[in-house]
């Protein structure tokens, strides 16, 4: 599932492949872009975002949501088995060889025209990316309390690229998890510096696995597993033992798994919130 650190790791491969080169043809959603005979400036992550730049000024911007995915073939060979549709195919020139490098299944395409201001309002629009050189976490957090109700659950908060940009579905219950907190916590229920911890967590984490390989957030080297408790529902919890819980939870409903002895709801609120109510974790998780 693509979060933050699978778009900077995407680009960092961009930059060492497609950079640098020309493209012969570029397509999107099956119509041609105007991009023929362009150079490719640069590839950037943007939280879940990646931008390739052009030297005629344009940007390409994509988000690979829940299942998206980018492939790299010979233009003279076949194109991958992937299951969906191809959002966009840019063919690059040689050296070594002409090149096609095809996204498949993405959640959002669009083409910028040089000087646009959509990517001045996409930057204005999201928080600070948690993978980029210097993310304020005093910010983060007080964007949090400017564009949230006290009552949104965290699991909204996390997801919210408006907050902070890179957090996905995974991280989202490992935090919570790393974190000691129930999902049905709410924003009004956790202070400034838990949740600075919450988000310092996060970047410490999508840092770590920039470097490819299976998403981790365990390290004990003992077999049972790299995360905590991301799609273990039934599962024993590698702390505690309690079985792993889950439901779709949040606003937009979303996957969600944490354990219901290791992950407590807090009981008064810091400001405006509500006093948090267990039921939902009970429930779920029985």
């Amino acid at each position: 599932m693509p979060e933050g650190d699978t778009v900077h790791r995407l680009a960092a491969y961009l930059r060492e492949h497609l950079v640098g080169r020309r493209l012969e043809d570029a397509r999107a959603r099956g119509q041609r872009l105007a991009l023929n005979g362009q150079g490719v400036m640069a590839a950037e992550a943007q939280g879940k975002h990646l931008l390739l730049r052009f030297d005629g000024g344009a940007v390409l911007r994509t988000h690979l949501g829940m299942y998206g995915s980018w492939h790299r073939y010979r233009a003279d060979g076949p194109a991958p088995r992937v299951r969906g549709r191809v959002s966009v195919a840019l063919t690059a020139s040689a050296p070594p060889m002409a090149e096609v490098f095809a996204c498949y299944n993405a959640k959002e395409v669009e083409l910028l025209p040089a000087g646009s201001g959509r990517e001045r309002a996409l930057a204005a629009h999201l928080g600070d990316d948690l993978l980029g050189p210097d993310p304020d976490l005093g910010r983060v957090v007080a964007r949090a309390r400017q564009l949230l109700a006290p009552d949104t659950l965290l699991v909204d908060v996390l997801l919210d690229q408006r907050v902070a940009a890179g957090i996905g579905n995974v991280y989202k219950s490992e935090l919570l998890f790393l974190a000691g907190l129930a999902p049905v916590t709410t924003l009004g229920q956790v202070d400034d510096g838990r949740l600075q911890t919450i988000y310092a967590d996060a970047r410490r984490w999508l840092s770590a696995n920039l470097g490819g390989g299976a998403r981790t957030t365990r390290t004990t080297a003992d077999g049972a597993g790299r995360l905590w408790v991301y799609n273990r529902a039934g599962r024993p919890c590698h702390r505690c033992r309690t079985r792993i819980a889950s439901a779709r939870l949040g606003a937009r409903p979303r996957g969600t798994w944490w354990c219901p002895a290791c992950q407590a709801v807090p009981t008064k609120a810091r400001t405006g919130g509500k006093s948090g109510d267990s039921s939902p974790v009970s429930a779920a998780g029985k």
